[in-house]
């Protein structure tokens, strides 16, 4: 709604008015008058449409619409200005309206004088008539302001001129009643802040590093000079001793160990294993480890003060693993089943292809032989995995080779691969219609089943002490012949093997030494005592022993094949068979082994 006091324009709820508080109690007749007055006064014209199904629809021309609308708004702003030039009249304002030709008052003239600086300055007077009435127009357009809840507040002075432009510098809220702070003075306080701001942060980072500083210098006061770290053993095994410096009767306590240490004679002593470090580590551990302690110095208070890290590299021993059997870790066999054996520390976990073995493991030797299957298809791999106390990962990795057959031929699984009989039943099975030849001693073949099932037995003599080749040929019209050989270590008992014993006296050991390859080709045993002197080799193991009473002369060179590791200085009583010679010198074979 308009106000008819001052023009302003109101939400039609309001009683009274937001500018100049004037009561707004106009009947609803003549508050909608305003708008009879914003009708065209007569038709447009206007546009007939007709759709495809015949409905008429006219509208009027924008055109005419638009004209119409500028020529009431060009009469509005002519009607405005003499309004407006009304009121300053009226006011006696001074300005750029009032000096307009025939816009000058009676009321006031103009006159220059003469200025300091030697030029003139127009001067404005105005008469006490103008003055007087300048002052009714104040009191006439003094204005009463609203809050946010409907209440008066403190009036004040209308400016029409100052309304008409725009320019609006106070507020309808006596909360913010002060004019807003110019551009200029804004940025300085914009600029004030920001350089209050840059102040606090740096005597912020002053005061950190000043902080940092003083720390760093008293904890180098505390420490003194560095730790020493030197390599050490500690009940048998690698390990590191630390000495902290410090004064005597002060601890030190080492955060990752969860111990504290006394300072004596200038210096805590931290003696640590290194396996201490990667004894719960989980995953694969590499060849070296970098290791870091954290000091502080306790007090008798119980406060600890941080003293400076001390770090020193740790090596990690490789668990020890031999290969005892294959000979090579690439080896071309042609049997069905064939023994990896591998010596290792007592106790160690050791996995063949994933798979735990470590319950094969003997608790005293270490020794530990596992059946691998060998299927003809050529390489058979078998990735050996060996964790000793105290030590990162062993890998070996064993290939065995059996070439690929085109007539199949296999050895029941369970051949026996040790035996104390000089017969035993074998067990295989062929290609059905096959035909089957055993090329090593042999007796009873059975071949009923050959041409059904292709299995077929036989007994499978053994007429040497140690190891026995059992060869079997399968052989089928068009196709390449297939072989299997099996390697079986007979030692009979050593009840019925040390019965057969020669001794090696002077007579015995002359007679060995002309008659070898005779005695070899029987298998003749003899019982070798005496002083191992010195050995040969550790794989197998060979060495040497003087079988003459006073320990001096009749030397030979035994080799071990019982389940007895033999130490060089250490008095044995051997039961070993006749095999070959060595540097002069008869070599014998031993299968069993005593001890004083």
């Amino acid at each position: 709604m308009k106000c008819p006091e001052c023009g302003q324009w109101n939400r039609a709820s309001m009683p009274h008015c937001v500018r100049c508080g004037t009561p707004l109690n106009i009947d609803a007749a003549s508050r909608l008058a305003w708008k009879e007055n914003l009708r065209d006064e007569g038709q447009s014209a206007s546009y007939i449409r007709v759709d495809e199904f015949g409905n008429t629809d006219s509208t009027p021309d924008a055109r005419d619409v638009l004209a119409r609308e500028m020529q009431d708004l060009k009469k509005r702003k002519r009607e405005g200005q003499e309004k407006k030039d009304i009121m300053l009249g009226a006011s006696g304002a001074d300005g750029d309206e009032a000096d307009r030709p025939g816009r000058r008052k009676a009321s006031a003239w103009e006159e220059e004088a003469p200025s300091e600086g030697g030029g003139t300055v127009r001067m404005r007077r105005i008469s006490p008539e103008g003055i007087a009435a300048a002052q009714e127009a104040e009191v006439r357009h003094r204005v009463r302001y609203m809050d946010e809840n409907g209440s008066f507040i403190e009036p004040r002075s209308y400016d029409p001129i100052s309304e008409n432009r725009g320019d609006r510098h106070y507020s309808y809220s006596a909360a913010l009643g002060k004019r807003m702070p110019s551009r200029a003075k804004r940025r300085k306080i914009v600029l004030r802040t920001l350089g209050v701001l840059i102040l606090i942060a740096m005597l912020g980072t002053g005061g950190y590093y000043t902080w940092r500083y003083f720390t760093e210098q008293r904890g180098q006061v505390l420490a003194g000079p560095s730790a020493s770290v030197t390599a050490t053993m500690l009940d048998d095994l690698a390990a590191h001793t630390v000495l902290i410096p410090g004064e005597d009767g002060q601890q030190i306590y080492i955060k990752e160990l969860h111990a504290s240490y006394l300072v004596s004679g200038g210096f805590a002593t931290v003696q640590v294993a290194d396996h201490t470090w990667y004894d719960n580590y989980e995953g694969t551990l590499e060849e070296s480890m970098e290791v870091t302690m954290t000091p502080f110095l306790k007090t008798a208070a119980g406060k600890q003060t941080p003293l400076p890290l001390i770090h020193y590299t740790i090596y990690i021993p490789i668990s020890p693993v031999t290969l005892d059997s294959p000979e090579s870790l690439r080896t071309e066999v042609a049997t069905t089943m064939s023994t990896i054996q591998i010596t290792v520390r007592p106790g160690s976990r050791v996995t063949v292809n994933g798979v735990d073995c470590s319950d094969t493991v003997s608790s005293e030797t270490g020794v530990m032989s596992y059946n691998a299957t060998v299927q003809p298809i050529g390489d058979n791999v078998y990735n050996i995995v060996v964790r000793s106390q105290y030590c990162r990962d062993a890998n070996l990795k064993v290939t065995l080779y059996r070439a690929p057959q085109e007539i199949p031929l296999d050895l029941a699984v369970g051949t026996y691969g040790t035996t104390y009989q000089k017969v035993i039943k074998v067990s295989a099975t062929t290609m059905p219609g096959a035909y089957v030849e055993v090329n090593s001693p042999y007796s009873d073949l059975d071949i009923t089943n050959l041409d059904s099932t292709g299995k077929f037995s036989f007994n499978a003599v053994f007429d040497h002490i140690g190891n026995n080749t059992i060869s079997i040929t399968a052989s089928y019209p068009g196709r390449k012949p297939s072989v299997v050989e099996h390697t079986v270590y007979y030692v009979p008992p050593a009840d019925e093997y040390t019965v057969k014993a020669w001794p090696l006296s002077a007579e015995g050991y002359a007679e060995l030494l002309s008659n070898t390859a005779v005695r070899a080709s029987y298998g003749q045993v003899y019982v070798v005592t005496g002083v191992v002197q010195y050995s040969i080799s550790t794989k197998p193991q060979m060495v040497v022993i003087n079988t003459s009473e006073d320990g001096k002369s009749q030397p030979v060179l035994v080799q071990n094949y019982s389940r007895t590791t033999w130490e060089v200085g250490n008095y044995y009583r051997l039961y070993a068979d006749a095999y070959s010679t060595y540097n002069s010198m008869p070599w014998l074979n031993a299968r069993y082994t005593y001890t004083k």
